[in-house]
C-alpha cells in the first residue's frame, strides 16, 4: 500500500538514565513485550509496508543496533544521517530516495517510539489516509484527544474534503484554559506528527518553501548508491537547514489549502516518560509498573514505576506514586508527577566530568 519511513533518532532524555544518547528509549521494549518500540513500529506496519518498502532514518550511532533488531530489513534500507538535522531532513531524504524508485509512490513516516494500542484501527486509519494522499493532499494523522493535554500540538480542523477534514492550522502546545476549550470545541486533533503522501506532492512543496534543503536532499539522492555518495554526503548534510517537517513544509502547506487529516482512536501514546509507562503497561492490582530483567521486591507500595536494569535487587517498602530507575552506573528517583522534570538531570549532567552518564 505504502512506503513506510521510520525517523528514528533522538535520546529519549525523560526516560533518563534507562534511555541514553547511545541507546535510546527506541531500542528499548518498553511496549509490555519482548519487542522494542522499534521492532513494534516495523511490525505494525508490515500489513501496509513490507520489509523492503520499509526505511528506518536513523544516526550513524545507532545504525548497527537498527539492522540488528531489523533483520528482515535490506541493508540499503536503513539509511545513516551522519548528524542531526531535525526531521525534515530525515524524512525528506527519504522522500527522495523513494521518488527515484518509485515516482508515484505513497510514503507514510511514522515515529519510532511510539506506542499503539489497536494496530488494526492504526492500519484501517492510515489506509482511509493513503487514499486522501492519492488525492493529493498532504496528510496527517490526528489523534482524537481524550483529555485537555497540554503537553502536544493541535491540528485545527477546517471543512471536510470529501472523507478527509482540512487542516486549517497546526497549533502549539497550548496553556491548560486554550487546551480544555480546544477540547470542548471538537475542532481539534492531537498532532502525532505522523503524516502521509505521495512523494512527488511533498518533494515539490519542499522545493516551494525551502528550495535551498530541496536542493541539498536533491544532490545527495542523485549520488546515492554510487562512487560520489559518501563524499556528495559529507559535503552537503552539515549545510542543510536544521528544521523540522512542520515548520519546514506542514504549517505553510496548510494555509494554503494542502493539508488534510483523518482522525485516530487507536490508542496513540508518545510513551514521553516514566509517568506514561506507568499508564500504558500491564500493572500489578496496586498499580505498580516493574520493567527490565533485575529481581524486585515491593511491599505495601501503589502506583510505583520500578525500572530495574542491572541485575541487583531493587526493593521499597510503603511508597506511593514513585518513579524507581536503577541501572548498573545510575540511580534515579522522582515523584511520578514530576517525570518530566527528568530532562533537568540530564541538562544538569552535560558537564566535562558527567557527559558520560549521557
Amino acid at each position: 500500500m505504502l512506503y513506510a519511513v521510520i525517523p528514528a533518532g533522538g535520546s529519549g532524555t525523560r526516560l533518563w538514565p534507562l534511555s541514553r544518547a547511545g541507546h535510546p528509549k527506541f531500542l528499548h521494549p518498553l511496549t509490555g513485550t519482548p519487542a522494542s518500540l522499534l521492532q513494534a513500529t516495523v511490525d505494525r506496519l508490515a500489513p501496509l509496508a513490507g520489509a523492503d518498502r520499509t526505511y528506518v532514518v536513523t544516526g550513524a550511532a545507532h545504525a548497527a543496533a537498527v539492522a540488528r533488531q531489523l533483520p528482515a530489513l535490506p541493508e540499503g534500507n536503513v539509511v545513516v544521517e551522519p548528524s542531526p538535522r531535525d526531521s525534515c531532513a530525515a524524512i525528506g531524504l527519504a522522500a527522495a530516495l523513494i521518488a527515484r524508485r518509485d515516482p508515484d509512490a505513497v510514503m507514510g513516516a511514522f515515529a519510532a517510539d511510539h506506542l499503539i494500542a489497536d494496530p488494526a484501527a492504526f492500519q484501517a486509519v492510515i489506509g482511509q489516509a493513503v487514499e486522501g494522499a492519492r488525492a493529493g493532499h498532504l496528510m496527517t494523522v490526528g489523534i482524537t484527544p481524550t483529555r485537555a493535554e497540554t503537553g502536544y500540538g493541535y491540528l485545527q480542523l477546517g471543512a471536510a474534503q470529501g472523507p478527509v477534514r482540512r487542516v486549517a492550522e497546526f497549533r502549539e502546545k497550548p496553556d491548560a484554559a486554550t487546551a480544555q476549550r480546544y477540547v470542548r470545541s471538537g475542532d481539534y486533533l492531537w498532532n502525532a506528527s505522523m503524516f502521509v503522501w505521495q512523494v512527488r506532492t511533498f518533494l515539490a512543496e519542499l522545493a516551494r518553501q525551502c528550495p535551498d534543503l530541496h536542493a541539498g536532499l536533491s544532490r545527495i539522492a542523485d549520488a546515492w548508491g554510487g562512487p560520489e555518495q559518501d563524499a556528495v554526503m559529507g559535503a552537503v548534510w552539515p549545510t542543510l537547514r536544521r528544521i523540522s517537517v512542520d515548520y519546514a513544509v506542514m504549517e505553510g502547506a496548510a494555509a494554503a489549502g494542502l493539508v488534510a487529516t483523518v482522525p485516530g482512536d487507536f490508542g496513540w501514546n508518545d510513551v514521553g516518560d516514566f509517568h506514561t509507562l506507568g499508564d500504558v503497561l500491564p500493572a500489578d492490582a496496586a498499580g505498580n509498573v516493574v520493567l527490565g530483567d533485575g529481581p524486585t521486591l515491593l511491599e505495601d507500595c501503589a502506583g510505583t514505576v520500578v525500572v530495574a536494569g542491572s541485575g541487583r535487587l531493587v526493593s521499597a517498602v510503603g511508597v506511593r506514586d514513585l518513579v524507581v530507575v536503577e541501572t548498573a552506573d545510575a540511580v534515579m528517583v522522582c515523584p511520578r508527577d514530576r517525570a518530566q522534570d527528568v530532562k533537568r538531570l540530564v541538562t544538569a549532567l552535560d558537564g566535562p566530568d558527567t557527559r558520560a552518564l549521557l
